[in-house]
C-alpha cells in the first residue's frame, strides 16, 4: 500500500485535508429499490438481476457489505484524486491518526463507523441487530444505528412510510418463538406484536442493537456502527418470502433450529419499552447558526451510555459562507444545492450514472474538521449537506428527548 500512502498524501495536500469520494453502491437481493437514489433509472440493476437492485448508497464506507455473491469491494468508499482511485480503508490503514484522529485510531485501528441512503419501494422485515458480544461469536461486530429523513430526499413516501419498531408491552418471549415457529407457514404474525410509527421528513430515531424495526419506505440517512450483521425476524413482506437463513446467518450454526435462543438474543426490555418513543426518537437541535447559516444535531444520544456515533444538517442560504470547526472527522454528502467546502466544489446531482463520479461526496480529515472548514454557498439555492462522525467526536451533543425542551 505504499503507493497508497503517496496517493492520499498528495490528495489530503491538493485538497487541503479533505478527500473527493466516488459514490459507493450497495444491492439488496430480497428488495424492491425505491428509485429516489438518483441513479439513472436503466442502472438500477447494474450490479445484475441475480444481485437484485441498488436501494443504497453508503458514505465515507470501510466496511464491506454483507451480501451473498458480493463483489471484492462491496461497500467500500474510494477516494478519488487525479483520476487514480484508493480505498478509504486504505488511506486509513496508511495514515491513521491523520485521517481519523488519534483517540479513534489507537482505539479501534480502522474507521469504525459509516453512513448510507437506504430507499425502498416498501418496507423492511423486521429484524434487529446483534449486539458487540453476540455478534463477536461469529467474527463480527455489533450494530447500533440512526435515522434522518432528509426532507430533500424524500419528496414521495412510496408504498409505506411507517416504521414497526420493537414489541408491544405485554408481550411475551413465548408469543415471538411461537411466531417463529410459524416460518413456513406464510405470514408467522411477528408485526401483530409490534407497533408502526408515522415517519415524518426532517427527523430521526435512535435505535440501540438488538431492538427489532422494520424501517418503511422514505429514503433513510442512515450514521451506524461499521457492521452488517442482521438477523430479520418477519417471513413474508408485501407477499415477498424471507428466507429463513437472513433471521440465522449472524448468529452460532448449532443455535439456527433454536427458535427460543433466538428471541433471547433480543433486548427484551427495550423491546418492550412503554415509553419506547420517548426514549429512541429524535428531532432537529440547532447547534450553531450565523447570517445565512444554521448547523443542527440530527442524530444524538448514547447508547447504552456510549457516544459511538453523532450526525449534523448544514444548511446555507444563497451567498452565505460560514467557517465550523468540529470535535473529529466526518464524512459529508451533499443533498440539495452547489457551493465549496474548502477548495472542493460541493454539487447535488440531478441523476448519476452507474460508475461515474460525482461532487456531492467528502471525507474530512480530523484535523482539518477541527482547525475548521469554509462553506459556501455559490448557487441559488440553499446548500444542504448531511455529515456523520466517530466515536465520542462531540462530547457536547444533546441527550435523547433534548428536542423538547
Amino acid at each position: 500500500m505504499a503507493n497508497v500512502a503517496k496517493l492520499a498524501a498528495d490528495a489530503l495536500t491538493e485538497g487541503g485535508g479533505i478527500f473527493r469520494l466516488a459514490p459507493t453502491w450497495v444491492p439488496r437481493s430480497f428488495l424492491q429499490p425505491g428509485r429516489r437514489l438518483k441513479l439513472r433509472p436503466q442502472d438500477y440493476y447494474a450490479l445484475g438481476m441475480h444481485r437484485g437492485g441498488i436501494d443504497e448508497r453508503w458514505f465515507g464506507s470501510t466496511t464491506e457489505a454483507a451480501n451473498e455473491n458480493r463483489n471484492e469491494d462491496e461497500g467500500l468508499s474510494y477516494c478519488v484524486h487525479n483520476g487514480e482511485r484508493f480505498l478509504l480503508r486504505d488511506a486509513v490503514a496508511e495514515l491513521k491518526g491523520e485521517v481519523i484522529g488519534d483517540e479513534i485510531w489507537d482505539t479501534y485501528g480502522k474507521w469504525p463507523v459509516y453512513s448510507k441512503f437506504f430507499d425502498n419501494m416498501g418496507p423492511i422485515p423486521h429484524h434487529m441487530h446483534q449486539n458487540a458480544e453476540q455478534a463477536k461469536l461469529v467474527g463480527q461486530e455489533g450494530k447500533p444505528e440512526s435515522y434522518y429523513f432528509p426532507p430533500q430526499m424524500n419528496q414521495i413516501g412510496n408504498n409505506f412510510p411507517y416504521t414497526f419498531m420493537g414489541l408491544e408491552p405485554g408481550t411475551s418471549k413465548q408469543d415471538v418463538i411461537d411466531a417463529l415457529d410459524r416460518w413456513n407457514e406464510g405470514d408467522n404474525g411477528i408485526l401483530d406484536l409490534s407497533k408502526a410509527y408515522r415517519l415524518k421528513p426532517g427527523t430521526g430515531w435512535l435505535i440501540p442493537p438488538c431492538v427489532l424495526h422494520a424501517p418503511g419506505s422514505l429514503v433513510t440517512y442512515e450514521p451506524q456502527w461499521g457492521s452488517d450483521v442482521f438477523a430479520m425476524y418477519q417471513s413474508l413482506v408485501e407477499g415477498r418470502m424471507t428466507p429463513r437463513s437472513l433471521l440465522t446467518k449472524d448468529f452460532p450454526e448449532e443455535k439456527h433450529n433454536d427458535n427460543a435462543y433466538l428471541v433471547e438474543a433480543l433486548d427484551w426490555e427495550k423491546n418492550v419499552d412503554p415509553n419506547f418513543k420517548d426514549n429512541n426518537y429524535l428531532e432537529p437541535i440547532v447547534s450553531e447558526e450565523g447570517e445565512g447559516w444554521v448547523d443542527k444535531w440530527i442524530v444524538y444520544g448514547k447508547v447504552d451510555s456510549k457516544q459511538l456515533f453523532t450526525a449534523k444538517e448544514l444548511t446555507l442560504q444563497p451567498g452565505a459562507k460560514c467557517t465550523v470547526k468540529d470535535g473529529g472527522a466526518y464524512s459529508w454528502i451533499t443533498v440539495q444545492g452547489s457551493g465549496r467546502i474548502g477548495k472542493l466544489k460541493l454539487q447535488s446531482p440531478v441523476m448519476i450514472a452507474f460508475g461515474d463520479m460525482t461532487e456531492d461526496e467528502v471525507f474530512v480529515t480530523a484535523k482539518t474538521a477541527g482547525e475548521g472548514v469554509e462553506f459556501e454557498n455559490t448557487g441559488t439555492e440553499p446548500l444542504v449537506g448531511l455529515r456523520y462522525f466517530g466515536p465520542n467526536a462531540q462530547p457536547n451533543a444533546p441527550e435523547i428527548g433534548a428536542w423538547k425542551k
